[in-house]
């Protein structure tokens, strides 16, 4: 993966706040947006839901999901060129009584303190959407197949060490 792709997808990663979920739930399409936390070696992230919202019920059996991420949609941008990360996976619970659990509520509070109070609520679960493939498109005719691997090695490239010392 070329630099100004590898950044383009930590800027995905780490600066938007939110991603749309999608899922199939009892045989049907479900899909939901909610606020994220990408992982430090940007190969899953971390959501709160609430099981009582369609897409909360259908993450309780560990489904595959898919995942969009994008940049702006402003007036001086083609729609088609807008950035976007496509990824998908596998959904896992974070159960309060882990181990990680601890860690992954700090990271997730980190980045979106507003939801302390979710925390509180008994219909809140910690969920782990780890990837396995994906898609950035960069532009027109600007599109790199992910992996895992080629995550971790966006998140630790040259420019990215260099940004995590700033």
């Amino acid at each position: 993966m070329q630099e100004h792709d590898a950044a383009l997808l930590r800027d995905l990663l780490t600066t938007r706040r939110v991603l749309s979920l999608a899922l199939v739930a009892d045989g049907q399409p479900v899909l939901g947006m909610v606020p994220f936390v990408a992982e430090p070696d940007l190969s899953a992230v971390l959501i709160h839901v609430s099981r009582l919202a369609p897409h909360g019920r259908a993450l309780a059996d560990g489904p595959s999901f898919a995942v969009l991420i994008h940049g702006l949609d402003t007036a001086d941008v083609n729609p088609g060129e807008i950035p976007r990360v496509r990824l998908s996976g596998r959904a896992a619970h974070v159960p309060k009584d882990s181990a990680d659990y601890p860690a992954a509520r700090a990271a997730y509070l980190a980045r979106c303190p507003e939801s302390e109070v979710t925390f509180g609520l008994a219909d809140f679960e910690l969920y782990r959407l780890s990837f396995d493939r994906g898609r950035l498109v960069a532009g027109f005719a600007r599109t790199v197949d992910l992996r895992p691997e080629t995550l971790r090695g966006a998140a630790s490239s040259p420019t990215a060490s260099e940004d995590s010392q700033a």
